[in-house]
């Protein structure tokens, strides 16, 4: 059972969430905040193992929440909820400690698995990123070697890079690959290790920084 704390300023938006919430045995809504100074005092008393964050609220602000509890280092693993499929506020909301990004019309399914990812510590971009993956690696978009503290990635690594993003762990990654975990973990290593990061959100980051996913 997964702890969700929901945090919108609009009460439908929230019931509509917890809604679907409530369908899933795996998933139990915690705590319910209209707004960012409420959802900080949220976090501290009932420490979720997952939050459902809104981008734009009156007042404290998601992307001043995750500031606020990454200072406090109790923020948890945070998907944002927008309207907007902004880019810039993805790469914000990524700088500022979240660990993805969904729009709120999103189907349980999706949801779901949301949850589930950045609570085993994966990341979520936008459903986007699952369909350029699927397009393939083919589509290079300018050399990492002509960046300053990079290496240029293979495309088969590119394409790990956006499996990454897509939030699928090294198991997910080597079954759409045909690999064995043990390769796929290597290969993400070199990644990281290629961009300069220190793990995988940052190397997910840096990767959308640079155009790649």
């Amino acid at each position: 059972m997964i702890r969700v704390l929901l945090v919108d300023d609009e009460q439908l938006v929230r019931s509509g969430i917890r809604g679907l919430l409530d369908l899933r045995e795996d998933l139990t809504v915690v705590g319910e905040a209209a707004g960012g100074a409420a959802a900080i005092a949220m976090v501290r008393e009932l420490r979720p193992e997952v939050m459902l964050l809104d981008v734009r609220m009156p007042g404290v602000g998601g992307l001043e929440v995750l500031s606020r509890l990454r200072e406090e280092g109790i923020l948890p693993p945070t998907v944002m909820l927008t309207t907007f499929d902004d880019d810039e506020v993805l790469l914000r909301a990524i700088r500022a400690g979240a660990r993805g990004v969904l729009l709120k019309h999103v189907t349980l399914e999706r949801l779901a698995d949301a949850v589930h990812v950045v609570a085993r510590g994966g990341t979520l971009m936008r459903p986007a990123i699952t369909d350029r993956v699927e397009r393939g690696a083919e589509r290079l978009v300018p050399a990492l070697s002509e960046l300053e503290g990079t290496e240029e990635l293979t495309p088969r690594e590119l394409q790990v890079l956006r499996l990454v993003a897509g939030g699928y762990s090294n198991r997910e990654i080597g079954e759409v690959l045909a690999k064995a975990e043990g390769t796929v973990k290597n290969q993400v290593s070199t990644v990281i290790a290629k961009l300069g990061v220190r793990d995988r959100t940052r190397a997910v980051l840096k990767g959308l920084e640079l155009g790649l996913i």
